[in-house]
């Protein structure tokens, strides 16, 4: 996990996950989607199967308001543009009949040209507020398209430098000379086609357009595109896919044909309606008869009526809770008792449809190897803990006995003067409702990812005194690890773990041992793991709820590199508007470098705490602890 003291620090982009996500609500709104995710890629471009669009990076390291406004029309053209208001069918048809050309490439680029400037004039006509952002795009792109011209037309790729000099043409005007390189070519009877770009209506005119084109300069152009400026992405350009697509269009008679999708919105829909029928929490096991015997029938053996049980499953009903916990206890050598895998679905996130978790009981149960600093640590602790545990309990009585006063009814007060003095006299009294105990509760979740291997015993002593703290002040608190199995990740599936050391329901047990059993493993994928908790703390009664997070760096799983910062950050707001404050705590073996406190903010905003040493975990623990106690006391 602890990805942040990276060796190349100028290749170290940072993510922006506010904006991000601003970005995001912006294309749900225009695409009448809330499914839809936002990213980055080289181009922009549509992945259907994981309801996202792609801005480009073409952005970046430019001027900010440049890079927002860039961004922006991006955006627009995503969600308000393409999204609803290309025709994907044609498309498809007019590239299946250009691939008996020598320029396929150009072809498909130069149609995705003409429908690029047809739709930003259509969304700035019906949404004037997109305006400037069109502009600032048309002059950024026009200012690349005159670099890229010369360079292309110089090494020879006069495919590509018929693209520049046409967006130029289309943006710019045709106020000046094409290219020398093209004095070979019809460029004025070029240009005159170029001209109706203006006065196309649908795709199948852009199509129309590009194709004249390309029968223009047919003998004379030799070589295709090499350096591609457009296009939608790997799924809407693979040549199986879309034959398929376009027999059936050819057939009205097919059965096919009802699956032919007419634009990129009904593609996405469709993903995601089949993606639907996988959300929630399904349960994946087998159960088993007690009959001897393979399920292979090639290899089959008489049954045994009087053979014993050789395995058990058990359904959703007796594993687990509601929640999804699974019930407390453990197998008679007391270690951790398996349970099914759970799919995530798209219950916790996009990033994490292919995830299957489990959630299995940490054993309570006492080693000889680790009693001993259990102990040690607790009788280090008990000052502090005491002294914490007695100023809480302070403050309770404080706020028991305070008592409301001039109110009109209620108790009558030994003050009697006012009767006498005041017009309207307010001589009575009421005693606030007692608080016995801290209406509160509280879910931690500590890292198990490898990276954690040099920090455990300094966490176990951290998380034993929350533990500690908590238990004596009688308020519920989850204790739990999380970790992604590296080594059998997939990208078909990413088995996920949660190891529960202290449960909600067992708030007057001593769940030390327990504690004492935690481990590094591989992985971890702190998005997922934060929603999670979130659903565990949101089904909780009490007033207060705190979600406190103890990792040693970013997020890494199978995947989940690119993304896991913005999926984190979203998480973590997810889980804010529920309610549930969010605290984080990084533990680092050193000081922590400001590229790493910008990381944290950026995922955690200001709810974010750093130790300087191993030492200082516990330490740190405890001023969180007692900030949070205190917020909850008032």
């Amino acid at each position: 996990m602890d990805k942040v003291n990276r060796f190349i620090q100028f290749n170290d982009e940072s993510v922006e996950t506010r904006k991000i996500l601003l970005y995001e609500k912006i294309a749900q709104s225009l695409a009448n989607a809330p499914f839809v995710k936002i990213t980055e890629r080289q181009l922009i471009e549509y992945q259907p199967k994981d309801a996202t669009l792609a801005m480009s990076v073409f952005w970046r390291h430019r001027p900010e308001q440049v890079t927002h406004l860039g961004r922006l029309s991006d955006i627009y053209l995503l969600a308000a543009g393409f999204y609803r208001h290309f025709d994907l069918a044609e498309w498809k048809s007019f590239t299946l009949v250009m691939k008996s050309s020598h320029h396929p490439k150009l072809a498909g680029q130069l149609m995705m040209m003409f429908e690029e400037f047809r739709l930003m004039e259509s969304i700035q006509r019906t949404r004037v507020g997109t305006q400037r952002a069109f502009q600032v795009r048309s002059k950024v792109y026009a200012e690349f398209h005159k670099d890229r011209l010369l360079s292309n037309a110089k090494r020879g790729f006069l495919a590509d430098a018929l693209v520049n000099q046409l967006f130029l043409d289309i943006h710019l005007g045709m106020t000046t000379s094409p290219h020398e390189s093209f004095e070979q070519y019809p460029m004025d009877r070029i240009r005159q086609v170029t001209q109706r770009a203006y006065e196309i209506e649908t795709t199948s005119q852009s199509g129309v357009l590009a194709k004249r084109i390309i029968e223009l300069v047919e003998e004379q152009l030799t070589g295709d595109i090499i350096l591609p400026l457009y296009t939608f992405g790997e799924f809407f350009e693979e040549d199986k896919k879309m034959n398929i697509d376009v027999r059936a269009m050819s057939d009205p008679g097919d059965p096919e044909n009802q699956d032919v999708k007419e634009t990129i919105e009904e593609e996405f829909r469709a993903w995601h309606r089949e993606t639907e029928d996988d959300k929630g929490t399904h349960l994946e096991f087998e159960l088993q008869q007690g009959k001897q015997g393979a399920a292979d029938a090639s290899g089959a053996t008489p049954g045994d009526e009087n053979a014993e049980a050789q395995a058990f499953g058990l359904g959703s009903s007796e594993a687990n809770d509601k929640e999804g916990m699974p019930k407390q206890q453990t197998d008679l050598d007391g270690d951790r008792l398996e349970r099914p895998s759970v799919k995530a679905g798209s219950d916790y996130g996009p990033a994490h449809t292919r995830v299957m978790f489990s959630v299995t009981k940490m054993p309570n149960i006492e080693k000889a190897s680790s009693t001993r600093m259990l102990t040690e640590w607790r009788n280090n602790h008990l000052p502090i803990v005491r002294g914490l545990v007695t100023e809480m309990k302070k403050r309770l009585e404080r706020k028991k006995q305070q008592k409301r006063e001039n109110l009109t009814k209620g108790r009558l007060s030994s003050k009697l003067t006012t009767m006498l003095t005041d017009d309207r006299p307010k001589p009575f009294y009421r005693k606030q409702a007692p608080s016995p105990e801290l209406d509160a509760v509280f879910g931690l979740l500590v890292d198990g990812s490898a990276s954690m291997i040099d920090k455990v015993e300094e966490t176990k002593e951290a998380v034993i005194l929350f533990h500690d703290v908590l238990r004596k002040l009688r308020v519920s608190h989850e204790i739990t690890t999380y970790y992604e199995d590296a080594f059998e990740s997939s990208k078909e599936e990413q088995p996920n773990f949660f190891e529960v050391m202290h449960s909600f329901d067992e708030t007057h047990i001593d769940s030390g041992p327990a504690i004492m059993n935690f481990e590094a493993h591989e992985d971890n994928r702190d998005g997922f793991a934060i929603r999670w908790m979130a659903n565990r703390l949101a089904n909780r009664p009490e007033q207060h709820k705190f979600l406190l997070v103890f990792s040693d760096g970013e997020p890494s799983a199978f995947g989940y590199d690119r993304n896991g910062i913005v999926d984190t950050a979203e998480a973590v707001w997810e889980t804010e508007k529920r309610g549930i404050s969010v605290v984080h705590l990084f533990l680092s073996t050193q000081q922590p470098t400001e590229d790493q406190k910008a990381l944290f903010a950026t995922m955690f905003g200001n709810k974010t705490a750093a130790s300087d040493s191993v030492e200082e975990f516990a330490s740190q623990t405890l001023r969180i602890l007692r900030k949070l106690l205190a917020i909850a006391a008032q």
